[in-house]
């Protein structure tokens, strides 16, 4: 596609971009230690793979981690394979997390060279058009949150999300030569998350034709079948290689668990209704989500006209926006199990739509002034609800960090976010009044501040009350551990603990039967790099180290065991136990009745 404007301007678009691209998804990554409980799994099997060698298999804990394909591993493992990690990243997020701040940023990239090769006639200025895309995207609550997470989420929106903008624009230049980028970047999508990708873009397009009324042509044009073919020849031989070697549990885990389970049943009790993900696509644009609905309406309303061809880019990339909202919709909605993750891959979408109808000139553009003056109003009251503070956070009732809500009006980082809001509503009432909407672009500045001076402040705030008592207890057990002693934490379950003691961790609930479990476990269990022995042995140790919080601690079962409390960290307590106290109190249990479950199968273990 040719360029709409000047190779120059181009290219300072570009660096714009990248420059508050790294603002937001970069500065102070890895400040704050990775938060349980997933970012820890992930992060987990990655610098396993280093340590061992065994880049084919994810392996946390002793065990394998069959829930996602290896991609995101791989790039996690192959920064913790520099020269040095343990000094440049002390607490393993720079090298967990740039995985997913890094995707983001390819992502704002390709959104703004989309924008500036296709932008819509009636917008005069595609670069700011371009910046705006990108920024809506960035600073939209959900990609802020996953762009700095060690989950799989944000490569995923970024390797689809490109490999769709690349078809499309195989579809608008029809016999381009290199439509087969497309294809391997897709084939990336789904060794970072499996089927769904390709799902996915089946059903976008598959909207988008009906759409464009001209459906065989746009899955001609984007060679459909060679594609997938591509897709495939690039993502199947780590699944052949890997069902090969692990066999039936890899098949059971990732398909049947992770893929089939997830789209049929309710799995790890996260169901939703129905509407779950129309309250998403409305929270996760904020405080842009009026323009979001205009383009979504817009998009669908030439249903109702003549077909369009390949080279009225302008409606075009708006009805191809709108189908792929609509696609991740209608798969996840459809599916019983339902996550805020799943609604990421539309948030690029989502940014095409509100920066193609928020920056448009045209006369008496209702639609668009209404929309600003509902983001106004958004804004004057996160002004209020900021303001008030002090009154509703006393409700927030997190058990690991009952201080949160003190510590949070002693900072009066609420004041600054009341502060920047007062900037936005003023900026938006200016547009409003005036009509500037060419200054749309100032109204992202604000949301930047926020990030920086308000979000980043709370994240590190939580951080210590919340994460910094599991590093200060995993660096205790480091320190005093003794020779073949085995660890285990009962009650919350953190698998940061494993990360930072790089050690074993034994994982058990609170109730009477955890204990149990967790005796026979000592004797019995076998993992790779550690195997339960029983008491006696000269491979054991005549303890056990537990981690375990006050709550749990309080139970009847866990009374008089005469534990020597080691250290208290936040919640928890760190005891050794000696082993003969434990056997006896599971002699008991058993004698009561209590039946040991921990052989049982479970879909997912740590």
């Amino acid at each position: 596609m040719k360029l709409l404007i000047s190779k120059h301007q181009y290219r300072r678009g570009i660096y714009l971009i990248l420059f508050f691209g790294i603002l937001i998804c970069l500065v102070g990554l890895g400040t704050t230690g990775l938060v349980d409980e997933t970012p820890p799994l992930f992060a987990a099997a990655s610098r396993a793979m280093t340590i061992t060698g065994d880049w084919l298999t994810p392996r946390v804990n002793g065990l394998p981690r069959f829930d996602k394909p290896p991609l995101v591993y791989w790039f996690m493992g192959m920064f913790y394979a520099l020269p040095g990690n343990q000094i440049w990243d002390p607490l393993g997020t720079w090298a967990a997390r740039l995985p997913s701040a890094l995707s983001t940023l390819a992502m704002m990239v390709c959104l703004g060279d989309v924008v500036m090769r296709a932008s819509p006639k009636e917008i005069l200025l595609p670069r700011r058009t371009a910046l705006v895309t990108s920024l809506v995207f960035a600073l939209s609550p959900l990609v802020i949150i996953w762009s700095r997470i060690a989950v799989s989420d944000a490569l995923l929106c970024s390797t689809l999300g490109i490999s769709l903008i690349l078809n499309w624009r195989s579809y608008v230049n029809p016999g381009a030569k290199s439509w087969w980028v497309a294809w391997i970047v897709l084939g990336l999508a789904v060794l970072t998350k499996g089927p769904v990708a390709i799902a996915l873009t089946t059903i976008i397009f598959t909207i988008f034709g009906i759409l464009q009324k001209d459906l065989v042509n746009v899955l001609r044009k984007i060679s459909f079948i060679k594609g997938i073919f591509i897709s495939l020849l690039v993502s199947l031989p780590w699944y052949l290689l890997e069902l090969s070697i692990e066999g039936k549990p890899f098949w059971d885990s990732f398909f049947g668990y992770h893929n089939f389970q997830r789209l049929t049943t309710v799995v790890n009790s996260h169901s939703e209704p129905w509407w779950f993900f129309i309250a998403l696509l409305l929270i996760t644009s904020l405080p842009f989500t009026p323009f979001l609905i205009v383009g979504i309406f817009e998009s669908m309303s030439f249903l109702t006209q003549r077909k369009l061809t390949s080279n009225e880019n302008n409606q075009s990339l708006l009805n191809f926006a709108g189908s792929w909202i609509i696609g991740v919709f209608l798969l996840f909605t459809l599916a019983a199990t339902k996550l805020p993750s799943y609604w990421l891959p539309a948030t690029p979408a989502a940014a095409l739509l509100i920066g193609l109808v928020a920056t448009r000139r045209r006369q008496n553009d209702k639609p668009q002034r209404v929309a600003i003056l509902i983001s106004l109003i958004l804004g004057l009251f996160l002004i209020i609800l900021f303001l008030f503070t002090p009154i509703w956070v006393q409700y927030i009732d997190d058990p690991e960090m009952p201080s949160f809500g003190i510590e949070l009006i002693r900072s009066r980082l609420y004041l600054r976010a009341a502060i920047i809001f007062s900037i936005f509503s003023i900026i938006s009432a200016y547009i409003f009044y005036h009509r500037k909407f060419q200054s749309f672009i100032f109204l992202k500045f604000p949301l930047i501040l926020l990030q920086l001076f308000v979000l980043l402040p709370v994240v590190k705030l939580a951080d210590q009350l919340r994460q910094l008592p599991l590093r200060q207890a995993a660096t205790l057990i480091t320190n005093v551990s003794f020779e073949n002693e085995s660890i285990a934490m009962v009650g919350i379950k953190k698998p940061s603990l494993h990360f930072y003691t790089n050690k074993i961790i034994l994982f058990e609930s609170n109730d009477n039967v955890a204990l149990v479990n967790l005796v026979e476990r000592l004797s019995k269990e076998q993992r790779q790099g550690w195997e339960g022995v029983g008491i006696g042995s000269r491979y054991s140790s005549k303890s056990v180290l537990i981690v375990i919080d006050k709550m749990t601690s309080s139970y009847v079962h866990w009374k008089d065991l005469d534990p020597i409390t080691l250290g208290e960290f936040g919640v928890y307590k760190v005891w050794r136990i000696d082993r003969k106290k434990l056997q006896s109190r599971y002699n008991d249990l058993i004698g009561s009745g209590v039946k040991p479950n921990w052989e049982d199968p479970k879909p997912e273990r740590f």
